[in-house]
């Protein structure tokens, strides 16, 4: 099941910030800033793609749900779900 990007907006744009969070740790780094400073960050990037997986997810299956003929099985949502854990 293709997604749509405008029901897709929310995850888009926390993937953005995702992003430029992810490139700061990336400067960080090779600047030799704090260990703190860098784990905080990195644990923020992380936790932002998580939950625009979950997301992802989460709108697909209620499409789904709501088209039941979909080439997208609810077994498959359930393994990509379980993947992000």
């Amino acid at each position: 099941m293709n997604v749509e990007p405008e029901s897709m907006r929310s995850a888009i744009n926390r993937l953005k910030r995702a992003q430029g969070q992810l490139n700061a740790v990336v400067r960080m780094l090779e600047e030799g800033q704090d260990c703190k400073a860098i784990i905080t960050q990195l644990s923020a990037v992380s936790s932002a793609v998580d939950k625009a997986g979950f997301s992802i997810i989460a709108t697909n299956l209620q499409a789904c749900m709501a088209k039941p003929d979909s080439d997208l099985e609810v077994a498959e949502l359930e393994k990509m779900f379980i993947s992000l854990a």
